[in-house]
């Protein structure tokens, strides 16, 4: 059958064709919810490169705390500051390979006269101490092979962290086992003017530190309110340090943290559970992570975000 002259046959494949460019068909349709979990999972891909650079917390082999006056760095037990390489194959550090001078807030290093460490990428004197933390501004980094420290000061303590950028929790990395990603934890949140300037933290050292108050922020989930202080450390973000009902279970026991972004000009925002990300000492004993207080203990469960890492 013909219609003007073109057949029936010529007209339904011309439709078809039509149809295909105006509703182009293809093999995964994009959804809101499906763009979401794919930031999630590019925002957790990007913490777990992270925790492998060599600013991450997954190269930390040493935390040695400072005496006044010279403490010796090296892996014969006669140091003040023994290291030991997770890798018993790896025995490449030296048994001494020069001290630290402790004067006050100031720390110089030392080197011994057959190794030379670099200082902030540089090759220092030998048998000469150099300033390299002065308790303000200046804080160096010190370099061997693929070894690396800096100076810390926690409170009054001041102590040296080493990194080891060949270490088996680098090399051995697979990835932190998190809940599958759900939007319903992704939460409108108001964040309510401090009432006091500073907020109370303790770590893991048992040292009780004063920080920066932003504020408590106030959630409702499934009906029922929550709340949670939140720390200003100067960022673009604020930060949480929480625990709930999973912590110790299927969550890192020491609690989680987290970071929401600064509220509008009504204290509007939201925090995303989805982000929960463990704290370093979930990955290191050598670290020196804040606690959550108190009252930032939810008594409900959050199967959100990432799952226990270790046993630190």
């Amino acid at each position: 059958m013909k219609y003007l002259g073109i057949s029936t046959k010529s007209l339904m494949g011309a439709m078809i064709i039509s149809c295909l460019l105006l509703h182009p068909i293809t093999h995964a349709q994009s959804t809101p919810k499906m763009d979401y979990a794919m930031r999630i999972n590019q925002w957790h891909n990007e913490r777990e490169k992270d925790l492998k650079m060599s600013s991450g917390w997954l190269n930390l082999e040493g935390l040695f705390w400072l005496h006044k006056g010279v403490n010796s760095l090296g892996t014969s037990k006669g140091n003040d500051c023994k290291y030991e390489n997770s890798n018993a194959l790896d025995t490449s550090f030296p048994s001494h390979i020069g001290n630290f001078i402790l004067d006050g807030d100031s720390v110089s290093w030392e080197n011994l006269n057959q190794y030379q460490v670099k200082i902030n990428n540089v090759e220092s004197p030998l048998e000469k101490k150099i300033c390299v933390y002065d308790g303000k501004s200046l804080n160096l980094e010190m370099t061997w092979s693929h070894y690396s420290w800096t100076i810390i000061k926690r409170a009054d303590k001041i102590g040296v962290r080493f990194r080891n950028f060949q270490s088996l929790n680098v090399t051995s990395f697979k990835g932190i086992e998190r809940f599958p990603v759900n939007e319903n934890w992704k939460i409108k949140a108001v964040l309510h003017p401090p009432l006091q300037s500073e907020l109370m933290i303790l770590n893991v050292l048992g040292q009780n530190l004063a920080t920066k108050n932003a504020g408590k922020l106030s959630f409702t989930y499934q009906n029922k309110q929550y709340n949670l202080d939140v720390i200003d450390e100067g960022s673009q973000t604020l930060f949480i340090t929480f625990a709930d009902a999973t912590s110790d279970i299927t969550t890192y026991g020491a609690g989680r943290f987290i970071d929401i972004a600064k509220p509008d000009a009504n204290g509007h925002t939201e925090i995303d559970f989805n982000k929960a990300y463990n704290p370093p000492c979930a990955f290191t004993k050598f670290a020196t992570c804040p606690l959550p207080p108190p009252q930032n203990r939810l008594s409900i469960a959050i199967n959100a975000g990432e799952k226990t890492y270790g046993r630190h």
